[in-house]
């Protein structure tokens, strides 16, 4: 199986911004590394001074794997296709939600 593409994985943002599906936050970094849950998938957000800088890593509910290595090869990432109102409700996510043991 292919791994996820940065599409897929761009649509779970989505989702959680659209309010379709809650946005979890399993475990926070001083570097600014967010890991979340939505519908299933992990995704691992990098946050900067700016906001939402980028999603460097992704795991499907099936096992399945992706990252910056994946997506750069195609010169796009995730994050890259949210529109603003997206990305900027992502991160009123992070900055809101509360982490959630596993």
């Amino acid at each position: 199986m292919l791994p996820p593409n940065s599409r897929e994985t761009c649509q779970r943002l989505r989702d959680a911004a659209l309010g379709v599906h809650a946005l979890d936050v399993l475990a926070r970094t001083p570097e600014g590394q967010v890991q979340v849950r939505i519908d299933g998938w992990q995704l691992t957000l990098l946050l900067d001074a700016e906001g939402l800088a980028q999603c460097s890593h992704c795991r499907t509910p099936d096992g399945q794997e992706a990252g910056l290595e994946h997506w750069h090869r195609y010169g796009t990432n995730p994050t890259e296709l949210l529109s603003i109102w997206e990305r900027g409700r992502i991160e009123q996510l992070v900055a809101t939600t509360r982490e959630r043991l596993e």
